[in-house]
């Protein structure tokens, strides 16, 4: 009797679980296990997926995954990456959709080494600056382009170096200046011996030439689905919360992260550095991207000089559909 009353209530809905297995979704990241994605770790980790009826599959990314071509090739249903490479891909023939922004700011920096009296952008003239490339040199070459200095080494212009995902070219003097985040490899360069009080930084954002980054993409002919827009929502709800939840808790979220970095290559100090400096780029957004910042991002990549990142204003390139039904669902 009593299997038969659990199974009429499990019918009715009333208290147990569903009849109604949850929706898989597969998220590629842009990057390795870290505090940059511990929104959707912490939605894992917390029940907030599951909740939402959500059976997650969260994919590290690394320096030999791109998500653009992973989604395109349907090996995910959603993938983090920044603006720049996604409008890039859609311009190529990947029709790529910004359906969220859980990222309000922008973390990229130069960083320089003071030694080298490089005191504002005017003496970047005749250096050498290590530059990230796999889609994240673009803004890089849109401010070149913004101060007028050619990227060929030439005499008027700066020399490049092509940077690995690292900060040796700083610590080894090969170059004058690299790419950094706020959040990881600016902390790479203080951890190599270099103290804050001998580099000089600038802020991509304090530039004019800030892109948006870590936005959540999907392809646009699945979102004609209502089943797929409904899922996304879900999936969107969950990830929201999962960032409210790492900025109110960021040492247990950044200890969540390391749970599940299967290389076992992170460390703790570093991880808590990162989610606090992470959370400084999450706050006050509610996933929804702003149209200013979107204008910002196609601007600067359509004054990139000579090789312009996009020829022509994206069109379709964001929707609200999904986000706007996440937020309803609070």
């Amino acid at each position: 009797m009593r299997k038969i009353v659990l199974g009429m209530m499990a019918l009715a809905g009333l208290g147990v679980a569903s009849a109604h297995a949850a929706d898989k979704v597969t998220l590629q990241l842009k990057w390795v296990t870290q505090a940059q994605f511990a929104g959707y770790y912490v939605a894992k980790d917390k029940g907030f997926y599951k909740d939402a009826g959500i059976d997650i599959v969260i994919k590290p990314g690394g320096p030999d995954i791109a998500p653009e071509q992973v989604i395109a090739g349907g090996g995910a249903d959603v993938i983090t990456t920044w603006m720049p490479p996604a409008l890039a891909a859609r311009e190529k023939g990947v029709p790529l959709v910004n359906i969220a922004q859980p990222f309000k700011r922008s973390g990229m920096m130069l960083t320089c080494r003071a030694e080298t009296g490089i005191k504002s952008p005017a003496d970047f003239k005749g250096r050498t600056l290590g530059v990230w490339f796999y889609g994240n040199e673009y803004p890089f070459l849109s401010w070149m382009s913004k101060l007028g200095l050619k990227t060929d080494g030439s005499a008027n212009g700066v020399k490049v170096l092509k940077q690995g995902f690292d900060v040796n070219p700083l610590l080894q003097k090969q170059a004058d200046c690299v790419s950094t985040m706020t959040y990881n490899e600016y902390w790479q360069v203080i951890d190599g011996g270099i103290p804050a009080d001998k580099l000089v930084v600038f802020k991509y954002a304090d530039q004019g030439v800030a892109t948006m980054e870590d936005g959540l993409y999907v392809m646009e002919d699945k979102l004609k689905d209502a089943a797929f827009v409904d899922k996304m929502a879900r999936f969107t709800a969950a990830s929201m919360k999962g960032w409210a939840w790492a900025r109110e808790h960021a040492k247990e979220a950044a200890k969540i992260v390391l749970d599940n970095d299967a290389s076992g290559a992170q460390t703790e100090k570093h991880q808590m550095r990162m989610m606090d400096e992470i959370n400084k780029l999450t706050e006050g957004s509610n996933g929804k991207l702003d149209p200013a910042d979107y204008q910002q991002t196609v601007k600067t990549l359509l004054s990139a000089g000579s090789d312009p990142v996009i020829t022509k204003e994206p069109v379709g390139a964001t929707t609200d559909v999904v986000i706007d039904k996440a937020l309803a669902m609070k």
